[in-house]
């Protein structure tokens, strides 16, 4: 009897490749969403010359936020406080940006659409990093109420 979070990881993906796969997935579509990833790899190979594992794991760090702003109403108020953003968190935030940005452009492939997010992303350059951008902006901002994070 196997334990019921062992699932089947094919040799040539690691986990984070896995994950990201399950939040690119539509409907169900698993295998759909590998081949995207398989056909954004190849894209991305041809593209910039260098592994696509790697580009890929580059942006993926690129986009993970650090801070953001939680709102919190205080006496009455809403403030928007800054708080870190734990790992686990980071990560989904990361996935959930480099996605909808590539779903957000039109008229192209999803492979190529989020090929040329990932490279852009690897890059600092691109939608999804300036969510990030924003994101950290917003928490600067903000920072004379994080002294009410401890009511968080």
């Amino acid at each position: 009897m196997s334990n019921y979070k062992t699932q089947f990881i094919p040799d040539n993906s690691d986990p984070l490749q896995e994950k990201f796969i399950n939040y690119l997935m539509l409907d169900g579509k698993k295998s759909v969403a590998r081949r995207i990833l398989k056909d954004t790899f190849g894209i991305i190979e041809s593209k910039v010359k260098k592994d696509p594992v790697a580009v890929f794991e580059r942006a993926i760090e690129k986009v993970k936020p650090s801070m953001e702003v939680r709102a919190r109403r205080i006496g009455g108020a809403v403030y928007q406080i800054p708080i870190e953003v734990k790992p686990g968190r980071q990560l989904m935030l990361a996935f959930r940006w480099i996605i909808n940005a590539s779903r957000d452009k039109k008229k192209l492939p999803m492979s190529q659409r989020l090929a040329a997010e990932l490279i852009d992303a690897s890059n600092e350059t691109g939608t999804a990093i300036k969510k990030r951008e924003d994101t950290h902006k917003m928490a600067q901002a903000n920072k004379a109420f994080a002294h009410y994070a401890r009511f968080q």
